[in-house]
C-alpha cells in the first residue's frame, strides 16, 4: 500500500531504475547511489554500459572516480528486465527537434513500448524529459490504459524536469544545491515523487504536471529571447562603436531589475536551442503564434554565419583567399565541459569547411577521444602544443568556447590575429578583434 511504499522510499529500500544514461540519467543515477539508493541504469547504448562497468566517464561532469566509489550501489545494462524489479522507474531519455524545429518524440515512444513488455504494476514511474505540456500524459495514459491499471492506486505517475548544467562547478545534484521541481498526476503520485527527490535536493512543489512541464520551458525560453536580445544590441553596438561588454557589467551594477546576459557565437546544448521551440509547436495547435521565441531563435540561429562572414572580410582586406590557415578553440558548446550537442562551434566548422578554402585546426581537450573521431578530416591540436611556433602558422585563431584550461595569454602574444567571440580579452589589443 501507499504507506509502505512510502516507508520503503523514506529508508532507501525501495530500488530505482534510470532509462536513458545521458547528461541527465547518469549524474541523477549517482545521485541516489550516493544517497544510499540501489540504482539500476538502462541504457541501449552498450559503449555506455561497458564505460559504466569499467569505471570509465563519458562525460566530463562525472568524474571516473565517482563511478568507482558508488559501483556497489550502482549497476547499468541493456536487459529491460532488470528495470522490472525496481520499485521506481525514472525516464530521462533525449528529447530533441528536427531541422524545421518539431518535437521528436521517438525516444519516449521506444521507452514506453519497453515498458509495455514488463510489469509496471505498483510502481512510481517519473518522467524528466523535457517537452510540450501535456507530453507525460499523452505518452502515459494510453500505456496504463492498456495495462490496465489505476494511476494513484496500483501505479504512480511524477514528473519532475532536469535541471543538468554540465561544465557548471557550482551547481549540481552532487552538491545537492539545484532544488528539483516535482509533480504527481494525482496528491499520492505527487507526495511519492516529492519524498524520493527530497532525498538528494530540495523540492518545489507546482500543482500538477503541466505546470512542472510549462515550467522547464518557461526558464530556458527566458534564457533564449535574452540571448536574443543581446545578441541583437551587439550588432547595434558595433555600429555605433560601442563595447557591449563594458555596457552589460556596467548596467548589471543595478541592484534591481537587471540580470546580465552576454553576446556569443550562438547558443547549444540540449536547452536553449531546443526547449523553446516544444512550446512553440504547441501553441501553434492551439492557434497562438509566439513571435518573441521565433526571433530570438532566429537571432541566434544567424550568429555562426555573422562571425564567418566577419572572418571572410578580414581575410579578403589582407588579401588571402584560399590554403587560410586557421585554430578554432573550443567546440563544445559551453564553458569547461565536453558537450556538442548543437554547438555554434559546429555550425561554424561546416560554413568554413564548405567554401574549401579553410585548413581548420581544432583546441579543444575537454572533448573526448571517441567524440573527436567525428572530425576525422579536422587536425586536433592538444594544449601543449599552443606556443610561438605553431601559432605563426596560423592566419587567425577563433576562440568560439572560452575553457578555462587554456593560456589565452600565450594565443594573444603569438597569433597574427585572434577573432574572440567571448570577451576573452578584457581590454583592447592589436591583433584582438571582438566578433
Amino acid at each position: 500500500n501507499l504507506n509502505n511504499f512510502k516507508k520503503k522510499i523514506f529508508n532507501k529500500k525501495a530500488k530505482i531504475s534510470i532509462m536513458g544514461l545521458g547528461y541527465v540519467g547518469l549524474p541523477l543515477a549517482l545521485s541516489f547511489a550516493k544517497s544510499g539508493y540501489y540504482v539500476h541504469g538502462y541504457d541501449i547504448d552498450n559503449f555506455k554500459i561497458q564505460s559504466i562497468k569499467k569505471d570509465n566517464s563519458y562525460i566530463s561532469s562525472v568524474s571516473n572516480y565517482y563511478l568507482a566509489k558508488y559501483k556497489k550501489k550502482f549497476k547499468s545494462s541493456s536487459n529491460i528486465n532488470h528495470v522490472e524489479n525496481s520499485d521506481i522507474i525514472i525516464i530521462c531519455v533525449p528529447t530533441p527537434i528536427n531541422e524545421k524545429k518539431l518535437p521528436i518524440l521517438s525516444h519516449v515512444k521506444d521507452v514506453m513500448d519497453k515498458l509495455s513488455t514488463i510489469k509496471v504494476k505498483d510502481k512510481l514511474v517519473i518522467f524528466e524529459c523535457t517537452s510540450y505540456p501535456g507530453t507525460t500524459e499523452e505518452y502515459f495514459l494510453p500505456f496504463i490504459k492498456k495495462k490496465r491499471l489505476i494511476i494513484g492506486s496500483n501505479i504512480f505517475l511524477g514528473y519532475s524536469p532536469e535541471r543538468e548544467d554540465p561544465g557548471n562547478k557550482k551547481f549540481s545534484l552532487e552538491k545537492k544545491n539545484i532544488p528539483k521541481i516535482v509533480s504527481g498526476y494525482t496528491a499520492d503520485c505527487l507526495s511519492l515523487t516529492r519524498l524520493l527527490y527530497s532525498k538528494i535536493s530540495n523540492t518545489i512543489s507546482v500543482e500538477n504536471i503541466k505546470t512542472a512541464e510549462f515550467t522547464k520551458l518557461l526558464e530556458n525560453i527566458y534564457r533564449t529571447v535574452n540571448i536574443g536580445l543581446i545578441n541583437e544590441l551587439k550588432k547595434v553596438s558595433d555600429k555605433m562603436n560601442i563595447n557591449i561588454f563594458d555596457a552589460v557589467n556596467a548596467a548589471k551594477t543595478k541592484p534591481f531589475g537587471y540580470q546580465p546576459f552576454y553576446p556569443g557565437p550562438g547558443v547549444g546544448g540540449h536547452c536553449i536551442p531546443v526547449d523553446p521551440f516544444f512550446l512553440t509547436w504547441k501553441a501553434k495547435k492551439l492557434g497562438i503564434d509566439t513571435k518573441f521565441i521565433k526571433l530570438s531563435g532566429q537571432i541566434n540561429d544567424q550568429r555562426p554565419k555573422l562571425i564567418t562572414n566577419k572572418l571572410n572580410r578580414y581575410l579578403i582586406k589582407n588579401k588571402r583567399y584560399k590554403n587560410i590557415k586557421c585554430l578554432i578553440i573550443g567546440i563544445a558548446y559551453k564553458k569547461d565541459c565536453d558537450d556538442l550537442r548543437l554547438s555554434p562551434a559546429l555550425k561554424i566548422i561546416d560554413i568554413l569547411d564548405k567554401s574549401k578554402k579553410y585548413k581548420i585546426n581544432i583546441l579543444d581537450d575537454e572533448i573526448s577521444k571517441k567524440a573527436k573521431s567525428n572530425f576525422n578530416k579536422f587536425n586536433f591540436i592538444s594544449k601543449k602544443k599552443i606556443n610561438k611556433k605553431n601559432l605563426s602558422k596560423y592566419d587567425f585563431c577563433l576562440i568560439v568556447t572560452d575553457h578555462s584550461n587554456v593560456n589565452y595569454e600565450i594565443i594573444r602574444k603569438y597569433s597574427k590575429m585572434v577573432f574572440d567571440t567571448r570577451n576573452v580579452y578584457k581590454k583592447k589589443y592589436r591583433n584582438v578583434s571582438l566578433i
